[in-house]
């Protein structure tokens, strides 16, 4: 059964490659979907996979790379879509 997510960051998270390690850690972890930059200066992404291995994504989005700074991460139960990658939308 695959767990679907939908997980919104804020804090310092634009400007500081988050949606491309994220690209590298959902690849690690087998999770697909997608993540984008929002207007308001926070990251959105939906997260599909098994439950451990989207459960590891949001722990991940909690601290993100080395220069973002997470203030908070708001978890939302989704619809599975069927995504067969991890894409960064523009």
């Amino acid at each position: 059964m695959t767990k679907a997510v939908s997980v919104r960051v804020t804090g310092r998270v634009q400007g500081v490659s988050f949606r491309w390690y994220a690209v590298q850690e959902a690849e690690q972890h087998g999770v697909t979907g997608w993540i984008r930059n929002e207007p308001d200066g926070s990251v959105a992404a939906h997260l599909e996979g098994d439950d451990d291995a989207v459960d590891a994504m949001v722990d991940w989005c909690r601290h993100g790379p080395s220069y973002a700074t997470v203030r908070d991460v708001a978890v939302t139960e989704a619809r599975p879509t069927g995504a067969d990658a991890f894409d960064i939308r523009y």
